[in-house]
């Protein structure tokens, strides 16, 4: 019989729609709050805030580019607010059109500094290293580069409509220069008054003592209602806690926060994932990933997701590649259309394709993305015993 996990406190449904919170937060007391609470930001440090543009060459709709407009508007309030207690630098610039595609290079200068860029031009690894094409070799001279040459703002608020979070940009600056990083991709509005107002003290405890269960495991096992069955091996992976509290040197996670998280040993992964979202809308049918030796080997359904993914995987197979489980772990977070806040809700678990190169695993490609899975099971093997997680979409942590 699979052994149960500590009960956890019953304040959320099975698709984690807890209650709001009573009082509305204004947009100006959330957006100091990412400085004093998350960031734990003081006056001598440095911060920098970060958005970034339609693209020339996107194609994007009405509600699309209204989204990126109103993203833009926060970011530039954020950067507002930071000034008022810190040296804020604030940048703007053209979208690389891709999760876990580096930032231009301005960026990279705007965050580690004029000297560490030109000497990396110099050295012929900067534009290896934005196209992820960098050899290990030609990594570890950008590191020290980067030590050597490197000036960089002690906090990070990456507010750009493409995730940075799995980038060599966002490595090199938590684990390199120890700068704290809070990572907001697709961030809008609805975020303020909901994901945004959880207490981020009962968040941290919730995802660490869930990282805690569950480090140490050898295999893990999800399933859901809706046909997904797959497994795989953690062993000698750690599980990292994304608690919304970002005080520490080198500190990393989304706003808003709420999940643990790890990267599957590469090549282990078999089964089958039914998708019933992409990261901001439901499907109208259902996409089927078949996963064989760790990756997806064959998407069958109809419509954009789908055909998109089997291009891609076809043109790279390292974009099929079981990236990434995450757990929710945030009882505020309900959206089911915007997978930032999406995969923090508790009691649901998600799963990545594409790169896992900047949090414990081996793939790096220009690629990350995250998909949902409502009303899941989840158990790891630990021990020699199945310890069940989550029921149906009921937390047991």
């Amino acid at each position: 019989m699979a052994k149960k996990a500590p009960a956890a406190a019953k304040d959320v449904t099975a698709h984690g729609k807890g209650p709001r919170s009573s009082g509305k937060a204004s947009a100006e007391e959330v957006f100091k709050k990412i400085f004093t609470t998350n960031l734990g930001i003081k006056k001598s440090e440095r911060a920098l805030v970060f958005t970034d543009l339609i693209h020339q060459g996107e194609e994007v709709s009405r509600d699309e580019r209204r989204q990126r407009e109103s993203l833009r508007d926060m970011a530039r309030a954020v950067a507002e607010e930071g000034k008022k207690l810190c040296p804020t630098e604030y940048i703007e610039f053209p979208s690389v059109m891709g999760h876990g595609k580096e930032p231009p290079a301005e960026v990279w200068e705007a965050a580690f500094g004029p000297k560490a860029i030109a000497e990396l031009v110099d050295k012929d690894i900067m534009d290896r290293v934005l196209l992820k094409e960098a050899s290990p070799d030609e990594l570890e001279e950008a590191e020290e580069v980067i030590k050597a040459l490197g000036r960089s703002p002690e906090a990070i608020v990456a507010l750009s409509n493409y995730s940075t979070s799995h980038t060599r940009f966002r490595d090199f600056l938590t684990r390199c220069m120890r700068s704290r990083y809070a990572s907001m991709p697709l961030f809008d509005e609805g975020m303020i008054t909901g994901a945004m107002t959880a207490d981020w003290k009962k968040v941290d405890k919730r995802t660490r003592k869930l990282a805690g269960i569950m480090n140490g495991a050898d295999m893990v096992y999800v399933t859901s209602h809706n046909g997904t069955s797959i497994a795989f091996s953690m062993k000698g992976r750690e599980v990292k806690p994304d608690t919304g509290i970002l005080t520490e040197p080198g500190s990393f996670g989304n706003l808003p926060a709420g999940e643990a998280f790890l990267a599957p040993l590469e090549g282990t992964a078999e089964g089958l994932l039914v998708l019933e979202w992409a990261p901001t809308e439901k499907l109208s049918d259902p996409v089927s990933l078949y996963v064989k030796g760790g990756r997806v080997v064959e998407v069958a359904g109809r419509g954009e997701l789908a055909s998109s993914l089997s291009k891609w995987i076809e043109e790279n197979p390292l974009i099929g590649n079981i990236a990434e489980l995450g757990v929710g772990t945030n009882d505020k977070a309900s959206r089911p259309d915007n997978i930032l806040e999406t995969e923090k809700i508790l009691g649901t678990v998600h799963i990545a394709l594409g790169d896992n190169s900047s949090f414990g695993g081996t793939v790096s490609v220009p690629f990350h993305q995250d998909f949902i899975f409502f009303g899941p099971n989840l158990e790891i093997l630990k021990d020699g015993q199945k310890i069940e997680l989550i029921i149906d979409g009921e937390p047991r942590f």
